[in-house]
Protein backbone atom coordinates (compact mmCIF):
# COMPACT_ATOMS: atom_id res chain seq x y z
CA UNK A 1 0.00 0.00 0.00
CA UNK A 2 1.35 3.08 -1.05
CA UNK A 3 1.24 6.83 1.15
CA UNK A 4 -0.14 9.76 -1.08
CA UNK A 5 0.24 13.54 0.72
CA UNK A 6 -3.11 15.51 -0.22
CA UNK A 7 -3.08 19.39 0.56
CA UNK A 8 -6.55 20.02 2.23
CA UNK A 9 -8.82 22.52 2.73
CA UNK A 10 -9.65 23.41 6.10
CA UNK A 11 -13.31 22.42 6.11
CA UNK A 12 -12.23 18.88 4.52
CA UNK A 13 -9.51 18.63 7.39
CA UNK A 14 -12.51 19.42 9.67
CA UNK A 15 -15.26 17.10 8.10
CA UNK A 16 -12.37 14.22 8.22
CA UNK A 17 -11.42 14.36 12.30
CA UNK A 18 -15.65 14.69 13.01
CA UNK A 19 -15.39 11.02 11.21
CA UNK A 20 -13.23 9.65 13.21
CA UNK A 21 -14.25 11.39 16.52
CA UNK A 22 -18.12 10.57 16.09
CA UNK A 23 -16.39 6.89 15.16
CA UNK A 24 -17.66 6.57 11.53
CA UNK A 25 -14.31 6.16 11.25
CA UNK A 26 -11.45 4.33 12.75
CA UNK A 27 -8.72 6.69 11.61
CA UNK A 28 -8.15 9.34 9.09
CA UNK A 29 -6.93 7.23 6.48
CA UNK A 30 -10.13 5.27 6.66
CA UNK A 31 -12.56 8.31 5.94
CA UNK A 32 -10.39 9.18 2.70
CA UNK A 33 -10.32 5.46 1.33
CA UNK A 34 -13.91 5.17 1.69
CA UNK A 35 -14.53 8.63 -0.37
CA UNK A 36 -11.99 7.15 -3.06
CA UNK A 37 -14.01 4.21 -3.30
CA UNK A 38 -17.75 5.75 -3.39
CA UNK A 39 -16.32 8.22 -5.82
CA UNK A 40 -14.90 5.53 -8.03
CA UNK A 41 -18.19 3.27 -7.51
CA UNK A 42 -20.18 6.66 -8.75
CA UNK A 43 -17.80 6.98 -11.72
CA UNK A 44 -18.96 3.24 -12.52
CA UNK A 45 -22.56 3.64 -12.30
CA UNK A 46 -22.24 6.95 -14.34
CA UNK A 47 -20.32 5.02 -17.35
CA UNK A 48 -23.30 2.31 -17.29
CA UNK A 49 -26.15 4.90 -17.44
CA UNK A 50 -24.41 6.94 -19.37
CA UNK A 51 -24.38 3.80 -22.37
CA UNK A 52 -27.84 2.93 -21.52
CA UNK A 53 -28.98 6.83 -22.64
CA UNK A 54 -26.42 6.13 -25.78
CA UNK A 55 -28.35 2.53 -26.43
CA UNK A 56 -31.97 4.62 -25.62
CA UNK A 57 -30.42 7.40 -28.54
CA UNK A 58 -29.24 4.10 -30.92
CA UNK A 59 -25.55 4.65 -30.92
CA UNK A 60 -23.31 1.90 -29.86
CA UNK A 61 -22.07 0.72 -26.81
CA UNK A 62 -19.07 1.99 -25.67
CA UNK A 63 -17.01 -0.51 -23.16
CA UNK A 64 -18.47 -3.26 -21.53
CA UNK A 65 -21.36 -3.90 -19.02
CA UNK A 66 -19.98 -6.74 -17.19
CA UNK A 67 -16.59 -4.70 -16.64
CA UNK A 68 -18.03 -1.63 -15.56
CA UNK A 69 -20.39 -3.68 -13.10
CA UNK A 70 -17.42 -4.95 -11.30
CA UNK A 71 -15.99 -1.80 -11.02
CA UNK A 72 -19.17 -1.08 -8.44
CA UNK A 73 -17.64 -3.32 -6.08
Amino acid sequence: MSTLSVPLTPDLEAFIAQQVKSGDAPNKASVVRKALVRLRQEESVLRVLRSQQEAREGKLLRGDLDELATMIN
